[in-house]
């Protein structure tokens, strides 16, 4: 199965037959969710063709085909360009990873923004910069030198985000929309086994499948005195995939 296989497969098990007004039928299901011929039914394709799709068979599907499938998942916005981004596949130019040395323009928006936190990412979320107020507001995020890293293998990280298990969910979505848009990434795929191997929480998160594009979002810290502190992130993507991501206090 291919990884557009394994995006339809994961999303036809979260559709129940009563979301779309299916009646449940007789027969033990093998999956909680829609069985290959009700999906196919509700896009308007054969069963045969939506068979080799989710096995790999078929890897072209055109935008038509696509958008049935994604109105038929009830796929949100982030996850119907995450699905046209997979049929696309390596057949595009394959993104430039914004991995190296972080870009002068965002190391100088990154002094600008002082004294609010911010830091440089490469798509991987690798840490490139990071400026003094944010290394305080995450103790430890530049020794692990990958935000991701941080957030699943840093005791702190879980003291330090408030609701960690929705700052988890969404670096692990985060990286499934990369491994869309550069499905060869040696960087993501060692990441992806390290993490996979070094936390069971990733592990399954990954197996989830969910997809978020990074932006602009509300997150509660504890400082060092263990008050909490409400932030709003703000993201500025380059075309190269880096990114400035600064927190700046709540209106």
């Amino acid at each position: 199965m291919g990884v557009l296989g394994e995006f339809l497969r994961s999303r036809r098990g979260r559709v129940r037959p009563a979301d779309v007004g299916l009646p449940a039928g007789v027969g033990r299901r093998q999956t909680p969710g829609l069985r290959r011929e009700e999906l196919a039914a509700l896009a308007g394709v054969s069963v045969d063709y939506y068979t080799r799709l989710e096995q790999g068979r078929d890897t072209n599907p055109g935008a038509e085909v696509l958008h049935a499938l994604a109105s038929a998942l009830r796929l949100g916005e982030d996850e119907r360009a995450h699905l046209h981004a997979l049929a696309r596949g390596s057949a595009g130019p394959t993104p430039r990873s914004g991995a190296g040395a972080p870009r002068p323009g965002l190391l100088h928006l990154l002094e600008a923004v002082r004294p609010t936190p911010a830091y440089v990412l490469d798509q991987v979320s690798d840490l490139l910069a990071v400026n003094p107020e944010g290394e305080r507001l995450m103790p430890g995020v530049c020794g692990r030198g990958n935000l991701v890293r941080y957030v699943f293998t840093d005791p702190r990280a879980r003291d330090v985000f408030v609701g960690w298990e929705g700052m988890a969910r969404d670096c692990v979505a985060h990286l499934r929309t990369v491994a869309a848009a550069d499905p060869g990434s040696a960087a993501l795929a060692a990441l992806v086994a390290e993490l996979s191997a070094a936390s069971a929480e990733f592990a399954a998160l990954w197996r989830h499948y969910d997809v978020k594009v990074k932006s602009g979002s509300r997150r509660t810290f504890r400082d060092a005195a263990g008050n909490h502190v409400d932030l709003i992130s703000e993201i500025l993507t380059a075309a190269d995939g880096q990114r400035l991501a600064v927190f700046r206090p709540t209106p």
